[in-house]
C-alpha cells in the first residue's frame, strides 16, 4: 500500500512558541502555566525543562525547585496566531486536510507524493517551510504512513524534530517496540480492559483477530482498529460534538465568591458564543468549582429547555448558583453545555421575548467578530472581562478575527 497521509506534530508547542517569540528564553528550561501561582501545574514544558525532570502536570511549587527554570504565563492568543502561520506554511507545500488540535494537523498525499522518496522529500520541505515562515525554534515531528492512525503514531516515535516512515511492509513489526499506552485511543480506562483480555504488549494487540478486537472494544471501533493496524485506509466516520465548555484557574485576587461568580458568567458568555458559532443548542448547563486545601469541590447542573442565547443560560446559572455552599475559597471554575442538538433540528423560538434574546446574542456575536472579543458584553462581567482569556480547545482553534483586540497587539 502507498503512503497516503503526512501527519505534523509540533514539539513542545506552547514552550517553543514562547522561545521563538522571546529570544532570551531560547536554550533555557521553560515551563508554561495557566496562572503563575504555586498551587497550579505546568501545562507545557520545553525540552530543556524535560531534561531536568519537569513534565507537563508537574506542580509549579515542585518545578520551581529547578533554580534555572523560567516559569511563564500562557498566552493562548499568541499560540493561536502562530498555529495559523504554521498551517499556512504547511499549506504552501501540501494542502492541510484536517486540523486535529492546536499542535497537530494532517495532510493527504496525492498520487505523485505516495512513493517513500517523494513523501520524505515533501516532509523535509514542510519542516523547512515551518522554520522559514514561523521560526527555527518551532520544531515538528512528521509521520508518513498508509493511514492517519499510523501516521500519527509515526509522528510520535522520534521527538523532537523527527521524521518516521511506516510502510505497509514494515507492519506490524514497526509497532512492536511501542507501549500500549503510546497508541492514540488507549488511555487509563482502555488499558485495564486490554490487560484483562491478556493483551500486554503491542505485539499481542496486533496478533488479535478482527472478532477479538470487536469483542474487547465492544463494538465496531474494534474492527476499525484491526484495519488501521494493518495499514488499511478507512473512510472517516462523521462525529457529533457532545459538549461545549470552558474552565479557568482563578488568580489569587479572584479566589472569592464574587470573583468565581463573575468569571463563571464570563465563561458562559464565551461558551454560548461558541455554541452559536457551531450552530448548536444545549439542553443542560453544568457548573463546577474546585476548592483549595483538598476540600471537596462543588458542581451542579440545570435544565435549559432548548437554549442557544446567552441571557437564558445566565438566568439558569443564577438559579443553580444559589444552591452552592457558602464561605468557600475557589481555585478553579468551569462551565459545560451538554445534551447538544444541531439547530437544524430545532424550531425557532415561539415567543417574542425568546426571539429578542436570540437576536441580542446574535447581534453581540456580530459586533465582537467585527471589532474584537469583549467589545460588547453584559455589565456584570466588566471587572473580569479579561480574567478568562482565549483558551485552546482540542477540537476548536479560534480564527484570528475571533481573538480580542489586545491579543492582536501582543503577537511576537
Amino acid at each position: 500500500m502507498p503512503l497516503r497521509v503526512l501527519f505534523v506534530d509540533m514539539n513542545a508547542y506552547f514552550a517553543s512558541v514562547e522561545q521563538q517569540c522571546r529570544p532570551e528564553l531560547r536554550g533555557r528550561p521553560v515551563a508554561v502555566v495557566a496562572v503563575n501561582v504555586d498551587t497550579t501545574s505546568c501545562i507545557a514544558v520545553s525540552y530543556e525543562a524535560k531534561a531536568l525532570g519537569v513534565r507537563r502536570g508537574t506542580p509549579v511549587w515542585q518545578a520551581k525547585r529547578c533554580k534555572s527554570l523560567v516559569v511563564v504565563e500562557a498566552r493562548p492568543d499568541v499560540y493561536v496566531r502562530m498555529h495559523h502561520r504554521i498551517r499556512q506554511a504547511v499549506d504552501s507545500c501540501v494542502p492541510v486536510k484536517q486540523v486535529h488540535s492546536i499542535d497537530e494537523l494532517s495532510c493527504r498525499l496525492d498520487p505523485r507524493q505516495t512513493d517513500p522518496i517523494a513523501a520524505v522529500d515533501l516532509a523535509q520541505r514542510v519542516k523547512q517551510a515551518i522554520a522559514q515562515q514561523c521560526g527555527t525554534s518551532l520544531r515538528c515531528s512528521i509521520g508518513l504512513a498508509p493511514n492517519r492512525f499510523l501516521a500519527k503514531i509515526a509522528s510520535g516515535m522520534r521527538k523532537p524534530d523527527g521524521l518516521t516512515v511506516i510502510r505497509d511492509e514494515d507492519l506490524p513489526q514497526a509497532l512492536h517496540s511501542l507501549q500500549l499506552i503510546d497508541l492514540p485511543g488507549i488511555g487509563k480506562r482502555m488499558l485495564p480492559r486490554l490487560q484483562r483480555a491478556n493483551v500486554q504488549t503491542v505485539a499481542d494487540l496486533c496478533a488479535l483477530s478482527e472478532r477479538e478486537m470487536q469483542r474487547i472494544w465492544q463494538g465496531v471501533v474494534g474492527r476499525r482498529w484491526w484495519h488501521w493496524l494493518r495499514g488499511h485506509d478507512l473512510p472517516e466516520l462523521p462525529t457529533h460534538r457532545s459538549t461545549v465548555g470552558h474552565s479557568h484557574v482563578l488568580p489569587p485576587e479572584l479566589r472569592t465568591d464574587q470573583g468565581a461568580e463573575a468569571v463563571l458568567v464570563r465563561l458562559i458568555h464565551k461558551a454560548a458564543a461558541r455554541l452559536r458559532q457551531m450552530d448548536l443548542s444545549a439542553r443542560r448547563l453544568e457548573v463546577y468549582v474546585s476548592l483549595t486545601f483538598r476540600e471537596e469541590g462543588w458542581s451542579g447542573s440545570v435544565g435549559l429547555g432548548i437554549c442557544r442565547d446567552t441571557l437564558t443560560a445566565i438566568k439558569a446559572f443564577y438559579e443553580l448558583w444559589r444552591t452552592r455552599p457558602r464561605g468557600i475559597r475557589p481555585t478553579q471554575v468551569g462551565v459545560t453545555f451538554y445534551d447538544l442538538v444541531p439547530n437544524q433540528n430545532v424550531s425557532l423560538p415561539l415567543f417574542e421575548d425568546e426571539q429578542a434574546k436570540l437576536r441580542l446574542a446574535q447581534t453581540m456575536d456580530q459586533l465582537n467578530t467585527k471589532f474584537g472579543s469583549n467589545s460588547v458584553y453584559f455589565g456584570g462581567i466588566h471587572f473580569v472581562r479579561k480574567a478568562a482569556p482565549t483558551r485552546i480547545a482540542f477540537t476548536h482553534i479560534p480564527e484570528i478575527e475571533d481573538e480580542p483586540d489586545d491579543a492582536r497587539r501582543t503577537h511576537g
